[in-house]
């Protein structure tokens, strides 16, 4: 199977890693030129769960890539996602897949714009992951990664996939409910990446701060009041802080992807998070302070470090 990765950063690397050591034939894309020349040159310097490999691997721009592609992951950061799919339409033929594993919300819309809905499956993944150097990275966890058709009647596919990430070790399942899935991870980046990035701080740091249980519960109520009113989909508020604590304890060591961002001076996610959350909910006249109040500090976290113009 020919498998592009549409962003190849931190955790797009280790997915293709896993992939092609289980056989498939992986192409890496990125736009970063020293992680390209590293890999080119030297294979993927990787550590999986503290266990070290290198791996030679092609890896190109994605407009050096001319082939059409049986699968593609994207990758990307969320505002980044039409413009990688402008690059890599070339790549899509009538029955390629486009596989979907982006933080936050509302990127389905997006890709119906460059391929039909059969050929979308959502899902996805609490797999951690970082960059130490150009051409080296680490990824940590142990899944799963969920996965469903956007288009419920093409469940095979889905399958297909699902077989493809449980032979690399990349774990993957068949969700029934890809939205409830999507929305649950949203509020998982909407406390832990969200919260550390804000706190200059650790999983295990913030999750050990007096003030969690207060916060968790603020956060986690607006994300569940605004899935049911926009997708109706429900979210056990008490549910999901348990999940969240357990999921801490597993991952505390990590300093999440927004975190990563702002101490490389790059734009996060926020806007398709908690952001994503403060404007649906005026949709539906209702409010989400705690979501606003945590964009607006967000932004103004980048605006200090010159990451956009205030």
């Amino acid at each position: 199977m020919k498998i592009a990765i549409a962003g190849s950063g931190a955790l797009g690397s280790g997915f293709g890693y896993l992939l092609q050591k289980s056989g498939a034939d992986v192409t890496l894309l990125d736009y970063w030129d020293d992680h390209i020349k590293a890999v080119t040159e030297n294979g993927l310097k990787i550590s999986v769960n503290g266990v070290e490999d290198t791996l030679p691997m092609k890896m190109c721009k994605p407009n050096e890539l001319n082939e059409i592609m049986d699968t593609i992951f994207v990758f990307t950061k969320s505002m980044g996602l039409e413009s990688m799919m402008e690059d890599i339409k070339h790549l899509i033929g009538e029955d390629t897949q486009v596989v979907c594993l982006l933080n936050g919300l509302g990127h389905s819309k997006t890709l119906e714009k460059y391929l039909d809905k059969k050929n979308i499956i959502m899902g996805t993944t609490v797999w951690t992951a970082g960059i130490d150097a150009p051409g080296v990275t680490h990824l940590d966890g142990q899944g799963p990664v969920e996965l469903q058709n956007s288009d419920p009647s093409e469940k095979e596919a889905a399958l297909e996939i699902v077989e493809i990430l449980q032979e690399s070790g990349l774990n993957g399942v068949y969700s029934d409910n890809v939205n409830f899935t999507t929305w649950r991870k949203a509020c998982v980046n909407g406390t832990m990446n969200a919260l550390c990035a804000m706190l200059d701080a650790t999983i295990a740091e913030v999750f050990a701060s007096s003030t969690i249980d207060s916060i968790l519960s603020s956060i986690v109520t607006e994300f569940s009041q605004v899935a049911e009113l926009e997708d109706n989909i429900q979210i056990d508020v008490d549910e999901t802080i348990d999940y969240l604590k357990a999921l801490a304890e597993k991952v505390g060591s990590h300093y999440p992807s927004m975190h990563q961002d702002l101490a490389n001076n790059r734009p996060t996610e926020i806007d398709f998070l908690n952001g994503a959350v403060a404007e649906m909910s005026k949709n539906h006249g209702i409010e989400a302070p705690y979501c606003q109040a945590i964009t607006d500090l967000i932004h103004a976290k980048e605006d200090v470090l010159g990451i956009r113009k205030a």
